[in-house]
């Protein structure tokens, strides 16, 4: 009997030693696999000011351009600060508190944006001057659109965010519907054979954009004839006078009203139909278009403010 159990006892004695010596790495789960925690992927994205290295999927993210936060809203995918001053009112949604106010688009509230701890800050023209000081909080990329290249420039910008989200199916089928629309409006435009002129209205001044400009779209991817090929390229475009749009007679007059997204005291329908504009021919045979500053002053170049502005100029030609 005692020789019994002195043999139970070191057959325990065993399983216990046999215990001690498990791996207990090994048995984090139920089927005896070591579970192993990735890493975030990375993309290093190339951009006009340089190049950055983000991670995929960002949390954190501050927006400074709002194309890219219309594009970002329409897929779906959150954004934790943004400038809170003139946000035009179909992003009005981002108003609220629930979002950080990180400044004004010309003027970024550093420390704001600090406190974040962004993950990634998107910016366009106003902010690049920031660059620097903005690539030292967190990692910042450029998404502005170049206007001596619009589509290709927005085509890239979408497709940067599809990587970076990755959302490349959702992207491709919004920038095919895009395409689709401007094709159909080529073709409207074309065939019209009329000629046209863009100006900026701006309390009580205008100023003109043609081919390659801030507004060339209208000539270099809808189609449209420009009155003057020699208007000068930039960003605030050339001083004009009511005489200069008189002389060059413009069958289609496109208008878009600054003052009215950034505290101007007039419309631009007051400024524009003056006894002499009214001699134009775009005004008797009421061409002269006003388009959404919304859209094109404040936040061109999103999946949203895009497709908004070929149905402005397809409803204007109507």
């Amino acid at each position: 009997m005692k020789k019994f159990s002195l043999l139970v006892m070191m057959v325990c004695f065993a399983v216990v030693l046999a215990a001690c010596g498990t791996n207990p790495a090994k048995e984090t789960n139920s089927s005896n696999k070591e579970t192993v925690k990735e890493e975030p992927k990375e993309l290093t994205m190339k951009h006009q000011l340089g190049e950055t290295t983000v991670k995929v999927n960002p949390k954190k993210v501050v927006v400074f351009d709002f194309g890219i936060l219309d594009s970002l809203d329409k897929l779906n995918i959150e954004v934790t600060g943004v400038p809170q001053a003139n946000i035009p009112p179909y992003l009005s949604k981002f108003e609220d508190d629930k979002y950080v106010n990180v400044g004004s688009l010309k003027e970024p509230d550093f420390e704001k944006i600090n406190e974040i701890g962004p993950d990634l800050i998107i910016i366009s023209a106003r902010q690049q001057e920031a660059y620097k000081e903005l690539s030292e909080i967190a990692p910042t990329i450029y998404l502005g659109v170049d206007p001596s290249k619009y589509m290709e420039s927005f085509t890239d910008n979408m497709e940067t965010i599809g990587k970076l989200f990755e959302k490349e199916k959702e992207i491709a089928k919004e920038l095919e519907s895009i395409d689709q629309s401007i094709k159909q409006l080529k073709e409207k435009a074309t065939a019209d054979e009329k000629n046209s002129l863009v100006v900026l209205a701006n309390d009580g001044n205008i100023s003109a954009f043609g081919p390659g400009s801030r507004f060339g779209l209208i000539h270099d991817v809808f189609g449209f004839k420009a009155v003057d090929e020699n208007i000068e390229i930039s960003r605030h475009g050339q001083s004009v006078s009511f005489e200069y749009v008189i002389e060059k007679d413009p069958e289609y007059l496109f208008v878009i009203d600054r003052g009215a997204v950034v505290g101007g005291q007039s419309s631009a329908k007051q400024i524009i139909e003056n006894s002499l504009i009214k001699n134009t021919t775009a005004y008797k045979n009421n061409h002269i278009i006003y388009l959404d500053p919304n859209y094109w002053y404040l936040s061109g170049g999103g999946l949203v403010s895009v497709p908004e502005m070929i149905k402005e100029i397809e409803k204007g030609i109507e």
